[in-house]
């Protein structure tokens, strides 16, 4: 049977990068289709072709067994392919149904009619399990609920082609259950459906077959993905073995440098307090919606606070606005690196020394242009940021190398004392992964505190010394290495869970060397 999507040596090139080299593969209507590889891999620039927003630069892209030329979104749409971008597409301003219906909002006598709009998003939403309120804006809503609001658009459109680019990078359980049945209600609809993931755990339970990508070229296909091997998989990806991942090393610990008193604001349940200790990777679980972010916002004063103060190195750090906290020592990287992290249409070197510059600047006034060139050349060494040069636009470059941009920005402080990491990982390949823990350890080493964020359960137990559980908006337990299994952890997350709840959690009496 012919295959319903083709691509037929696709090729995209930018200045200074070949994005796409001559792509072929085939996906068939009533499967589910994985692509995988390392951020940069061409992956996402495929997607963005087969949704209208680039025209390739050669070869042909076939749907349904007739070639077609897409010269924007909505010609894309129109022959019926729907793409959820990794990077969400949405207008922040306007309400759930208005984005849903974009383009495609019911009149009545020449007018929108939004009664009608929203009972049916109202009604759709219910169908598929998802609790939003149609006429909520989606700038008061959570990254989560927005990607449910992307995939509800999707379905909506009635599209034959359905293409998902890491579409639970920021989902809970709950809302990875109800994604996942929809993907296998629609492939059993007979829609032809490519789905992005660097979890491999996901494209095992939902992919019929799989091509990976390296470098913006097919490096195989396998057509069945139940008989590859994991180890086969990792490889293909990145050409060399990754033996363990999380490259998690014992170091000495230091005294207490970092501690919480008494923390309340937003979106957290009654006053937190916890201590970190030089050297030590402290991990933060928690079900989406637990206060994880909330919390750090709150530490970083990007957020204003009710009550509590931060100690570090025994002295208080001011409460103002982040840039006392950067002066103190204390960074962020954000979860939401799009809106909260990159400037996007600056380059690298500048999203890299930007906080440097209030440091660096000739006379207050100056901008030191080979400094900052010299800067962003270690660190895109350093960091292995994939990009043509330290001129080229952040936006362009992928979600794993933006996010090393930050993380050079930050490593780049010459006061850095504590490393604060929410979702480092999300929306990364295995290879860039294995980076990010690799700076993980180097920045523990150095004896900063490093704190990690995380909603992926293996990552947090993989990399860190002490793992701090919150639930509901508060601190509800913590775990050492040796005792923080996923069971445990879970455990402590679940809202029915039994354990005790606590909202002060003292740094425990460690050995001078952390727990492997």
């Amino acid at each position: 049977m012919a295959a319903y999507l083709q691509f037929d040596e696709v090729c995209k090139f930018f200045p200074g990068v070949k994005a796409l080299n001559g792509v072929s593969f085939e996906a068939h209507a009533g499967q589910v289709h994985g692509l995988l590889g390392e951020n940069g891999a061409g992956k996402s620039t495929l997607l963005k072709i087969l949704g209208g927003q680039y025209k390739p630069d050669g070869g042909r892209l076939l749907v349904g067994g007739a070639e077609r030329h897409f010269t924007s979104a909505k010609d894309a749409i129109g022959a019926g392919i729907a793409v959820i971008h990794q990077e969400l597409q949405y207008v922040p301003e306007l309400t759930v149904a208005e984005n849903v219906l974009l383009g495609r909002m019911p009149t009545r006598f020449g007018f929108l009619d939004k009664p009608k709009a929203y009972r049916m998003v109202s009604e759709k939403l219910a169908a598929i399990g998802v609790d939003l309120a149609p006429d909520a804006k989606l700038a008061d809503l959570s990254i989560a609920q927005r990607q449910m609001v992307e995939i509800c658009k999707a379905i909506m459109q009635d599209a034959q082609v359905i293409a998902f680019d890491e579409p639970t990078s920021s989902l809970s359980h709950r809302e990875t259950e109800i994604l996942f049945r929809l993907v296998r209600e629609l492939r059993a609809d007979g829609r032809t459906l490519i789905y992005i993931s660097h979890r491999l755990e996901e494209l095992y339970a939902l992919c019929d077959a799989c091509t990976i990508f390296r470098d913006g070229r097919k490096i195989v296909t396998h057509h069945v993905m139940a008989e590859v091997p994991r180890d086969r998989l990792i490889s293909d990806m990145v050409g060399r073995e990754l033996s363990d991942i999380y490259d998690y090393r014992t170091r000495p610990l230091g005294e207490e440098r970092l501690k919480i008193q008494g923390l309340d604001g937003h979106h957290v349940k009654g006053p937190q307090s916890f201590s970190v200790r030089g050297g030590e990777v402290l991990g933060f679980f928690g079900l989406v919606g637990a206060g994880r972010s909330e919390l750090m916002r709150l530490l970083y004063n990007a957020d204003p606070r009710s009550a509590g103060q931060v100690l570090l190195d025994g002295a208080p750090v001011p409460t103002g606005a982040p840039t006392d906290a950067i002066a103190a020592g204390i960074v962020l990287c954000p979860e939401d690196r799009k809106e909260q992290g990159i400037l996007a249409t600056a380059s690298v070197a500048e999203n890299i020394n930007i906080s440097v510059r209030r440091i660096d600047l000739r006379g207050g006034l100056f901008l030191r242009h080979k400094k900052e060139a010299a800067l962003a050349d270690e660190f895109i060494a350093r960091l292995r940021i994939k990009t043509p040069n330290r001129q080229q636009e952040i936006r362009l470059l992928s979600g794993g190398n933006q996010q090393k941009v930050i993380l050079a920005r930050w490593l780049a402080e010459p006061g850095l004392k504590v490393l604060i990491l929410d979702e480092p990982t999300r929306g990364i390949d295995v290879g860039a992964k294995n980076d990010i823990y690799r700076i993980i350890h180097e920045v523990a080493e150095r004896g900063c505190c490093v704190i990690v964020v995380s909603s992926e359960l293996p990552e947090v137990l993989g990399i860190s010394d002490r793992v701090i559980v919150m639930r509901e908006g508060a601190i509800c337990g913590e775990l050492a290495r040796a005792d923080a299994s996923e069971t445990e952890v879970l455990r402590l997350a679940l809202p029915d869970s039994t354990a005790p709840a606590a909202n002060h959690i003292e740094t425990p009496a460690l050995p001078t060397r952390s727990i492997a």
